[in-house]
């Protein structure tokens, strides 16, 4: 189908300058004029289907008289002294870029060709071309456009996020890591979501403290993950000192809750609260950075289903929590919304292995799944 004439009836064209545009059920393309001289006819309209082969526009000198065509795709004149015939060809076009400017003539591109150089800023008698009679094609003019030089721009890093870099890579360095993720029923969070997100006295409670809560009570029952791996062997901590991993513009800080065993909802996410506040205002002390057991990093948005952190040398596990999400499930003969968290784990494998920690990760479930959070609240 022809979908556009870029010249009129009477206008002038110069050889592989774009006369007319068609589409096929592969790709729209730009045809080049096979001569040079004036249009003086156009025999088919815009939004035409023609078949390969049908004539399609005539080219003459404009004094009548015909003008010959420098190269194919022509159709050969049916008698002698006819202008030249533009026809339809089976010929996959090149990106039309006329000759070069050192042959005396002026360049001409293809619309879309000269379009993607000026929005680079390019000059096109600068840019190499590989189509016929070195012509600039789309790619030749998109591969010019990739090589320009570009500036590097140096970004100062902060001492936080340095230091930051130092321990991930000691860490890793340091211990085999692995990890193991569960779902888990996440009732209790929309049921909190539902009372306002707060405790009773006002204290804003995150996901995370409430997945913390059940992580701090399983491990009464695996104490292997609340542990210090050292030359002389296995330090078993009698309490959890929880890691909260809280993020900033320049890195991440992890405060702890120290004696976090034994703490109740309400208690644990007053002194989470408390830590944040002071983190975001500079008021942590040494203290608030020091002996944790084990770790608990939140979903770093609300479209993150799970995340495999690092561990924190020397803990032995770092908890990670997804952002809850919904989930329609048949119960019987009727479908019902629930929601759902992932719950992970990295762990040093030195100390545990997946199937330790797989059990471990469901007793969080269970636990998360059977909190009464109107009471715990």
């Amino acid at each position: 189908m022809v979908t556009r004439w870029f010249k009129s009836v009477g206008d002038r064209v110069a050889r592989d300058e774009p006369l007319y545009e068609i589409s096929t059920d592969k790709v729209d393309s730009e045809m080049p004029s096979p001569a040079t001289g004036v249009l003086t006819e156009i025999l088919v309209e815009e939004g035409d289907t023609v078949a390969v082969g049908e004539r399609l526009a005539v080219i003459g000198d404009g004094t009548g008289a015909p003008t010959a065509p420098s190269a194919a795709p022509t159709k050969e004149p049916d008698s002698p002294g006819a202008a030249p015939e533009v026809v339809v060809t089976t010929a996959e076009p090149a990106a039309v870029t006329p000759a070069r400017a050192s042959s005396g003539e002026p360049t001409v591109t293809s619309p879309v060709v000269r379009r993607i150089l000026e929005d680079a800023g390019l000059d096109a008698a600068r840019v190499p071309g590989t189509g016929p009679r070195g012509t600039i094609t789309r790619r030749d003019a998109e591969q010019a456009v990739l090589q320009q030089p570009v500036e590097n721009v140096v970004v100062p890093v902060s001492n936080a996020r340095r230091r930051m870099a130092e321990h991930m890579s000691a860490s890793v360095a340091t211990s085999p890591q692995a990890f193991v993720a569960v779902v888990a029923d996440a009732t209790a969070l929309r049921r909190l979501r539902e009372l306002g997100g707060t405790t009773l006295e006002g204290v804003a409670v995150e996901p995370s403290t409430v997945v913390a809560l059940a992580v701090v009570r399983a491990l009464g029952e695996f104490e292997l993950l609340n542990a210090t791996l050292t030359d002389d062997g296995m330090v078993l901590h009698p309490g959890v000192n929880l890691g909260v991993v809280l993020g900033l513009d320049d890195g991440m800080v992890v405060p702890v809750v120290h004696a976090a065993g034994g703490l109740t909802l309400r208690s644990l996410s007053r002194r989470v609260a408390d830590l944040e506040e002071r983190t975001h205002t500079r008021q942590l002390t040494t203290d608030d950075l020091m002996d944790a057991t084990i770790t608990i990093a939140g979903a770093p948005s609300q479209r993150v289903l799970f995340s495999v952190p690092i561990l924190i040398q020397p803990q032995v596990a770092i908890i990670s929590v997804g952002a809850p999400s919904t989930h329609l499930v048949l119960s019987g003969e009727t479908v019902v919304s629930t929601e759902r968290v992932v719950i992970g784990c990295s762990f040093d494998h030195r100390v545990v292995d997946a199937t330790y920690v797989a059990r471990f990760l469901d007793r969080v479930a269970g636990l998360l799944s059977g909190l009464d959070i109107d009471t715990e609240r």
